[in-house]
Formats: C-alpha cells, sequence, structure tokens
C-alpha cells in the first residue's frame, strides 16, 4: 500500500497550539485512539513507529518554552532538536533567532511533519534521518533533547552520545517531565514548568517537565 506522508499528515490531525507555547502551531491529533489504531492498521506494512510526533509532548513542550523565555541561548547559533517529534524545539529556536536548526528524528512520518509545522510557523529547519550516536555530532553549538528517557536503553546510549557531545565543547540540554531513566549525574536544572497534559497520553492532568543543562563529568 502506497502511503501520501503529507495527506495523511493533513487529514489525521488539526492544527493547534500547544498548551505551553501559544506562539507555535503544529499539526497534532485530536484523538489519541483512533490515529494510533491508524498507524497499526495501514501504516504497518511501511514499518514505521507510533505516531509520536503527532503529541506535543510535556518534555518538548517544556524546552521550546525554555527556549523562547530565553532567545539569548540559541540567538546567532547552530541547534540541534534530536528525537525532534514534531520539531517544537527546533521551531521555537528559530523564532529565537537560531541562524540554523537540525531536526533529526528516525521516523519518515516525523520529518515529513516538522517540515509541515516548519512551514506552518515560517521558519526553515532541515531534517535528518537520525545520526551516528558512536560519534560526537560536531556541526552545532547547541543540542535540545527532549522526552528521551522513557526506555532504559534508549536513554543509555543517548545520553552516553550527548556527553561525548559535551566533551567537544557543544551545549547539550535536557527536557524531561519525570521518567525513570533520567541521568542521576552530570546535570544542572535550569527551569521547571507545569505543563498540562492528556489523561490518554500520560495519565494525569499535567506533569512537571524539568529543564536542565548537561555537564562534563568530573572523573
Amino acid at each position: 500500500m502506497s502511503l501520501d506522508p503529507v495527506a495523511f499528515i493533513r487529514t489525521q490531525t488539526q492544527i493547534k497550539s500547544p498548551s505551553a507555547v501559544p506562539e507555535i502551531q503544529l499539526h497534532m491529533a485530536t484523538e489519541v485512539t483512533p490515529l494510533w489504531q491508524l498507524t497499526e492498521d495501514r501504516l504497518r506494512h511501511a514499518d514505521l513507529p507510533p505516531p509520536y510526533w503527532a503529541f506535543a509532548w510535556p518534555g518538548g513542550q517544556g524546552m521550546a518554552r525554555y527556549i523562547l523565555d530565553h532567545p539569548d541561548l540559541v540567538k546567532g547559533k547552530r541547534i540541534v532538536d534530536f528525537a525532534a517529534g514534531s520539531g517544537v524545539a527546533a521551531i521555537a529556536a528559530m523564532k529565537a533567532g537560531a541562524k540554523q536548526a537540525l531536526a533529526v528524528d528516525i521516523d519518515p512520518l516525523a520529518l515529513e511533519a516538522i517540515r509541515l509545522n516548519a512551514e506552518l510557523n515560517q521558519v526553515e529547519v532541515e531534517i535528518r534521518n537520525g545520526v551516528d550516536l558512536m560519534k560526537p555530532f560536531t556541526k552545532a553549538d547547541i543540542i535540545f533533547a527532549g522526552d528521551i528517557c522513557y526506555q532504559q536503553s534508549t536513554s543509555t546510549s543517548v545520553t552516553r552520545w550527548l556527553r561525548f557531545c559535551v566533551e567537544k565543547g557543544i551545549a547539550v540540554y535536557l527536557a524531561d517531565p519525570g521518567r525513570a531513566y533520567v541521568p542521576e549525574q552530570g546535570l544542572e536544572k535550569l527551569a521547571v514548568y507545569e505543563i498540562p497534559t492528556s489523561r490518554d497520553l500520560e495519565d494525569q492532568d499535567s506533569r512537571l517537565a524539568t529543564v536542565w543543562r548537561m555537564e562534563k563529568l568530573i572523573e
């Protein structure tokens, strides 16, 4: 079965603003179960992951809020939005004056959604299907990573890579709403935001998203 990704995204989402970042508009799902079921039924043969790109997760919202509240952080800088999902952090960075934004995600549909979301917000965001986690990504000044600590194996491999990047002098910011596998060391807490959430996604009405700066570990 052939899939028109742009048509799929447009028909299965509505244009809305995330609760914590009303300055930004995204193509977002309004009902969780139907889109997830469509992914299972219609996209299974395309070997695509669940549609994480269709939701503004609390970590990503917290990161975007922090960027918009601190535009000097990104002004004139090259930034990477890792595991970008909807691309909300990359879009926030460009709105705040970043020189260049690269959104990285392994989901082809996410990359198409990021392209549409960037166009919707009248900013330019480059896209890339993954990076080599065995070596630092040196073509950036800042890396933003939101909502990456929900699974132990993913958190471990990504945290190791982010530390490689920190050791090379790249500023790394992590945002997380209290997942189980946040690193216990080498983080400086910068801000905490209460993010309204859907009970369908989070089983509660809000989550506290913490924004951290990753520091070099002292040996």
